[in-house]
């Protein structure tokens, strides 16, 4: 490391996107053999001096000798633009500075382009003057230079995933430490963030220090083969360690009970692993599991891998523990299977928004928002359009919703451009650039190094809306090298089909239902899906079953992804002090799109879901029940799920008020293997029969139930009080983490 001061001009550079920082790594948490966490949040109040732009900031507020305790204060976690430092700008396709200043790649803004400076004083915790000393910053949008104790430590661009600089080298053990921020509202790497939300910028997610014992895991990967016939499974555990020692692992199931134990040994990193953190050495170790309980969204089962690691004196150094989810995820003749079945991703697209804090989102509510999910048949999340809080994935794994996880990367205002024939294809970012190559794969592998081992994300994105070339196409062909356990998306080659493998299926936004059906019939080369479609703003959503029907139809379309979760609007408060909720343009921002970013399914103020949550729910059922005469007809479209796994209830209502109910259960078992399923559709197909995937129960209407209502077995279609409703529901019979 040969930095010695910052230099301002490696904002501007797309080539230069981080100076000074440790290398990616597994998200996984490590403790003390006493369960005591190795960290020390920052988070709170820090000192703080707002500026329009770099030139009229205070450069050298990092230095010793300059007191910054009379500056205000500012919260972190926290937007500047949600604190009165300038104000939020929601703009969609254009970018932010468009009609400001005039700036082509290779520039920033300069007249407007706020400089938010932090600094935090603090002294280092007793328990960490002994070890290195890190940091990490979970989230700063969009780019920030630190300094300790007035000497340079480093630079980082990517707002969404975790920047950490050793801090080692500059910290006063036994003293006061001044640590300096200078964040950066508009970067180099502003180019890639030109997502459809609203703008802000600041430390917005949490800052710790933290410390390493004498052994320590660095970094984790976690593998689970199942073998062909989808049985039985391979668990293969890839560190990376500081210090010398050994690691003994263990496996359990859900109830405690230990599945497997094995140590891990000495191995020579893989091709393309990633870059080794200072000190590290690699550990491989695996052991066969007997046939596990697998993962899905239907049936989350999760073991838990505990590692413990000793120094190499035979002292406990720590304990990492880490959730297994034991499932595969593949093609199969063109077809996306889990565990050997068809799947339908009933989907929908979520920003991380907050109507009172904006990106900076609780745990509370990111919780909310997934319970939501998962009570109105959801069973899949696209991270629009960047890698979500860590948080989000854990709570996947455990509720059970599949993930699309999306890097951070959206340039759609430079090919609106292209499209509307201003510039020329070279225009694109990242396109074809050579100066953007290298940015644009550190976000993914960034992203990729954080959440691999979370069962839930079954598919990579490359980003969204920005066009094709080469660049986009040497992604995809990185994540196949680091992971080929999951499949790749990139949605973008349908406006720049020269690089048409850059995703590994057909993926497209808001075509008719119809017109997918028509490609169908032309193109069997992918399974096809819809990032995103039914864009749900307004009194909107209707027509949703013409996909789902769509998806019984044709095993090549797999499902899609409503625009989307949540409406972005912010709570502002009028003259009289009543709260309202405010969009595009009520912050006096130019440019804006207005109240476009209102279109989410649950309400920005309280995330409680709007009516046309309803037709998404019914939409998305995995059960179709339906009536025929005195028959009830359940279709079984779930995957691992049997239905007398359920309550079933019959409730008769005569003008609204409950003449008969029943309870029981039925079975319609689950749909079988693709590979033996497949046979059965063609046949089914060619003689328009039941559609693919489903197992139809039919039963007749309990003696009880109809004998409630005063109504014979054999018919009730003359009962001669009015209009009878009938209602059949399927109900959990068991608490579960996501629903009693």
């Amino acid at each position: 490391q040969d930095m010695k001061e910052f230099c301002f001009d490696i904002v501007k550079n797309p080539e230069i996107f981080k100076e000074g920082t440790l290398p990616a790594h597994s998200d996984h948490v490590f403790v003390s053999p006493d369960g005591v966490a190795f960290r020390c949040s920052l988070n709170g109040s820090w000192y703080f001096s707002y500026a329009k732009n770099y030139a009229d900031c205070l450069q050298d507020f990092y230095l010793q000798d300059v007191d910054c305790r009379r500056w205000d204060q500012i919260r972190v976690p926290g937007h500047l633009q949600m604190q009165g430092y300038g104000q939020p700008q929601y703009v969609n396709t254009q970018y932010p500075w468009d009609g400001r200043e005039a700036v082509r790649p290779g520039q920033i803004p300069e007249i407007f382009n706020p400089v938010g400076c932090y600094v935090k004083y603090f002294t280092l915790p007793d328990a960490m003057r002994g070890g290195p000393v890190y940091i990490s910053f979970q989230g700063v949008e969009s780019g920030f230079a630190l300094w300790l104790n007035g000497t340079y430590v480093g630079y980082s661009e990517d707002s969404f995933t975790p920047t950490e600089f050793d801090l080692t080298p500059f910290v006063n053990r036994d003293g006061e430490n001044k640590l300096a921020v200078m964040v950066f509202r508009f970067t180099a790497g502003s180019w890639c963030e030109d997502q459809d939300f609203f703008r802000f910028s600041g430390i917005f997610r949490d800052v710790y220090l933290y410390t390493t014992p004498k052994a320590h895991v660095w970094d984790m990967r976690i593998r689970t083969d199942l073998d062909d016939d989808l049985k039985d499974a391979q668990l293969t555990v890839s560190l990376q360690v500081q210090g010398s020692g050994r690691v003994h692992a263990t496996l359990t199931d859900e109830e405690g009970a230990e599945t497997a134990e094995f140590a891990l040994h000495a191995q020579q990193p893989e091709e393309g692993a990633a870059e080794f953190a200072p000190g590290c050495r690699n550990l491989f170790g695996h052991t066969y599991v007997e046939d596990p309980e697998k993962w899905s969204a239907e049936k989350p089962h999760l073991y838990t891998l505990t590692l413990h690691v000793y120094d190499e004196t035979g002292a406990l150094q720590e304990i990492v523990r880490e959730k297994v989810g034991f499932r595969r995820f593949e093609l199969i003749d063109g077809v996306m299977c889990l565990n050997g079945k068809r799947i339908v991703l009933r989907g929908v697209n979520r920003h991380e928004f907050s109507a009172a804090m904006g990106r900076c989102i609780g745990r509370a509510e990111i919780e909310k928002d997934l319970l939501t999910m998962k009570r109105n048949n959801i069973n899949a999340v696209r991270t629009s359009h960047y890698p979500n809080q860590t948080f989000v994935y854990r709570l996947c794994d455990l509720y059970g919703l599949y993930v699309i996880d999306e890097t951070n990367l959206e340039t759609h205002g430079s090919w609106d451009a292209i499209i509307k024939g201003k510039e020329d294809v070279s225009f694109a970012i990242p396109g074809d650039r050579p100066e953007f190559l290298q940015m644009v794969l550190d976000r993914a592998r960034n992203m990729f190094e954080r959440d691999k081992n979370h069962p839930c994300i079954l598919i990579w994105s490359c980003g969204n809306e920005s066009f094709g070339g080469k660049n986009l196409k040497i992604m995809h062909d990185c994540f196949h090298a680091w992971d080929d356990t999951r499949l790749v998306h990139y949605e973008g080659i349908t406006w720049d089909q020269r690089y048409p493998d850059t995703s590994d299926m057909v993926s497209a936004m808001y075509p008719p239902a119809a017109d997918v059906r028509a490609y169908l019939q032309e193109h069997r080369e992918k399974p096809y899906i819809l990032c995103e479609y039914a864009h749900a703003m307004g009194n909107s959503v209707g027509a949703l079953y013409k996909y789902t029907e769509l998806a019984q139809e044709d095993p090549l379309y797999q499902g899609g992804f409503i625009w989307d979760y949540i409406d972005q609007s912010i709570t502002c408060r009028d003259q009289q002090g009543r709260p309202y909720q405010a969009y595009g343009g009520d912050f006096d921002d130019r440019p804006n799109d207005g109240s476009f970013s209102g279109d989410g399914l649950v309400y920005g103020d309280d995330r409680e879901p709007s009516p046309k949550m309803q037709e998404v729910k019914y939409d998305y059922q995995a059960f179709i029940l339906s009536f025929e005469g005195d028959t009830l007809v359940i279709r079984n479209d779930s995957l691992f799920t049997d239905t007398a796994e359920y309550t079933l209830r019959l409730l008769a209502e005569c003008e609204g008020q409950e003449i008969a109910v029943w309870e029981g259960c039925v079975s319609a078992p689950p749909v079988p293997l693709w590979k033996e399923h497949r046979e059965i559709w063609q046949n089914q197909l060619v003689n328009h029969k039941a559609p693919l995937s489903s197992l139809h129960q039919c039963m007749k209407l309990p003696e009880e139930f109809c004998r409630q209502m005063n109504v014979e077995q054999d018919g009730f279609e003359n009962i001669g009080r009015g209009e009878i409703v009938l209602t059949a529901s399927l109900l959990l019979k068991e608490d579960t983490p996501w629903a009693p």
